[in-house]
Order: C-alpha cells, then structure tokens, then sequence
C-alpha cells in the first residue's frame, strides 16, 4: 500500500521567517499598533494567523483581527511570497518520493493562494496533485479541516476508511504540535520534523508516530513504509 504523504509548507518545506515576520509587522504597524519584536513574531508561523494575533494582543477588536489580514496578505502577495526559502534537500527529496509512485499533497493551514504562489515561485508545485490551505475568509483555518479536505479530494469521505486495503495510506508530516494534533483529530498518524519552528520537545509531548532529524532521515522513513 502506498503512503499519501501530506506535507505542511511552513517550517517544513519552506523556512517562512523573514516573510511571515515582516509581514505580520508591517500589517500591525499599518493597522496603528505597535508590533513586536521579529523574533516574537516566530509565533506566527504554524497556528492560523487570526489565533496568533489574539495571543499577542487579547485587545485586537474582530475588525482589527480583519483588518490586519487584509494589510499581511496584502504584503505578502506583493513581498512576502519572494522572502521563503526550501529548505535544503527538499527538491531531492520530493523528486525520490515522487519517482517512487507516492502521491504528495500540501496541507497547510496558510492561506491557499499564498501557499500556491511560494510553491510556483518556488519551482515545486509540480511535485504536489493538491495545495490546500485556508480561505481568504478563515474557513478551514484549522489544520484538521485542511487535512478532512485533501482527504476527500482523494476519495476518502470520512476517516473511518483510511488505511483500508484498497485505499492509500494517508500520513502527516509537519514541524510543530499543531500538525500532530490536527492529524490525531482525522485519524492520520504524523511524522514530526525537527528542523522547524516546534521544538523537539513540543512534538514529544504530542506521540507522533515518529520524529526524524534530517530531510534524509524523513525520505527514508516515506519510502520505507510504501514498500
């Protein structure tokens, strides 16, 4: 049986922190708030961004959450898409896995148009059959919403039938405990990366099925459990 391998963009595929970051602090400042540091900011990068914004101001109004949306996309459509960076060893990865028959998909909880840009822009989109995120007005925000939903694009409508022997075997792989949890809540097993913005202890505290170090490591692991 082959494995459906979902990878999470942010900290898994890319590293997002000049984009997300400097966007995030241009969209504050545009809105009149003060915004914090960059290196705070690194909170930004895995949860949704409307969550994130609560955290660091429990005084945002719905309006000014919104607004500030706006101003971050607004940017990053124009900026941010151009500051990612692959991680080293990701095309290679990505073209063993894909030569080997594994169906890939992308399920991040950023908005879709922007994970569909970096990937173009990135020269990667070509390797995924789908890139799911968020809309622009917050449906599927939630990881396990994103996950549900690349899931049913492949014919499973519920995760009852995931794993059976006719069908593929969907697994997570992401950086931080919001892509293990989302994948307990649909009832796929996720593989923790640590080369990310979760900390190694963060993914511990979760059980992952497994946690792998190096892009090497996250390859082998793919391919072994497809043979």
């Amino acid at each position: 049986m082959k494995n459906l391998c979902l990878f999470d963009l942010d900290g898994t595929l890319i590293d997002p922190y000049t984009a997300i970051t400097k966007g995030v602090q241009h969209a504050i400042h545009a809105m009149g708030f003060d915004a914090p540091d960059r290196n705070v900011l690194t909170r930004f990068i895995g949860p949704p961004l409307r969550d994130s914004l609560w955290e660091i101001n429990p005084e945002f109004t719905d309006k000014d959450i919104e607004d500030i949306v706006v101003k971050y996309r607004e940017y990053f459509i124009e900026y941010g898409i151009y500051e990612n960076h692959l991680y080293p060893g990701v095309i290679e990865m990505l073209s063993s896995l894909k030569a080997a028959g594994l169906p890939l998909s992308i399920a991040t909880s950023k908005w879709k148009v922007s994970a569909q840009k970096i990937t173009e822009y990135l020269k990667i989109d070509h390797y995924f059959d789908y890139i799911i995120g968020c809309e622009a007005d917050g449906t599927r925000g939630r990881k396990a919403e994103v996950i549900s939903h690349v899931l049913s694009l492949y014919g499973h409508e519920s995760s009852e039938n995931i794993g059976n022997e006719n069908s593929l075997k969907p697994i997570m792989i992401g950086d931080t405990k919001y892509d293990i949890i989302g994948a307990r809540e649909t009832n796929v097993p996720c593989i923790g990366i640590t080369w990310g913005y979760g900390s190694k202890e963060e993914l511990q505290a979760e059980e992952p099925w497994l946690i792998v170090d190096t892009m090497n490591e996250l390859c082998d692991a793919l391919m072994g459990l497809s043979r």
